[in-house]
């Protein structure tokens, strides 16, 4: 038998809909311990974690979530951010060298550090009955939640994640088979055929059937996901912030 951990793993669903009850100090205490105890480059732990709990801040931020309506219900909302500006601050105080760390080496470090956080505070949550929704608006709108958040240089935003107590148990939605990702030793490239077998069960789930008769004109979903979802000039658009951003709180990409 699986044990619990697992189990909130496999069942993982995204919970965009909350009961109107706060998220305890306790349990945000474990949340915010767990997140900040996983793997990090080097020992240094290169991430911060921003809390916003209070209403007015939610909607200050909300433009910025494209109004989703979870970013303004969600009781807790937790940003994680790659941030060398902490130790950079402890380089200066030892008489070390800061200068080797404004770089996209060096970014790419602190993004991998929040990430693991971030994941690390979503198991927590859902092991103590929470449910979760990362929000990709924060790599869209970085520039925005930079000057919102008031981030100094060399700290960006990479994850946003909205918590509270589900208001409805929510279907799971069709994942590839685990089988389908995973390559032992080297990469196997996918063969046409491969395409056809990974995909057909997620094209002919009722979620997948729905999605294409709100797109009556689209012969498949790959379509509907680069034509209506994530189209390549908003992806250009976006890129073209990140790039400015990165550059401007002083990563020199």
């Amino acid at each position: 038998m699986d044990n619990e951990v697992l189990k909130n793993l496999y069942n993982h669903v995204s919970v965009r809909e909350y009961q109107e009850k706060p998220v305890e100090d306790s349990v945000l205490d474990k949340i915010l311990r767990a997140a900040c105890s996983g793997s990090t480059m080097g020992n240094m732990q290169l991430f911060s974690i921003i809390v916003t709990r209070d209403q007015a801040m939610k909607e200050k931020l909300a433009p910025f979530h494209f109004n989703q309506p979870m970013a303004t219900s969600a009781p807790l909302i937790l940003t994680f951010c790659a941030d060398f500006r902490r130790f950079n601050r402890f380089c200066e105080c030892r008489n070390a060298n800061n200068q080797a760390y404004n770089n996209m080496q060096a970014y790419q470090w602190a993004v991998t550090d929040a990430l693991i956080g971030a994941q690390n505070a979503c198991v927590a949550a859902e092991s103590l009955g929470l449910g979760i929704c990362w929000l990709g608006t924060i790599t869209f709108n970085v520039d925005k939640f930079v000057k919102a958040l008031e981030l100094p240089q060399n700290v960006v935003p990479v994850a946003c994640i909205t918590f509270g107590y589900p208001l409805k148990k929510q279907p799971l939605t069709q994942k590839l088979n685990f089988k389908d990702l995973v390559h032992y030793e080297t990469y196997t490239d996918y063969s046409d055929d491969n395409i056809e077998t990974i995909y057909r069960e997620k094209e002919l789930s009722e979620e997948s059937k729905k999605v294409m008769s709100e797109n009556p004109d689209l012969q498949n979903i790959a379509q509907v996901i680069t034509q209506r979802r994530y189209v390549q000039k908003d992806n250009e658009f976006f890129s073209n912030v990140l790039i400015e951003t990165l550059n401007n709180q002083g990563f020199k990409i």
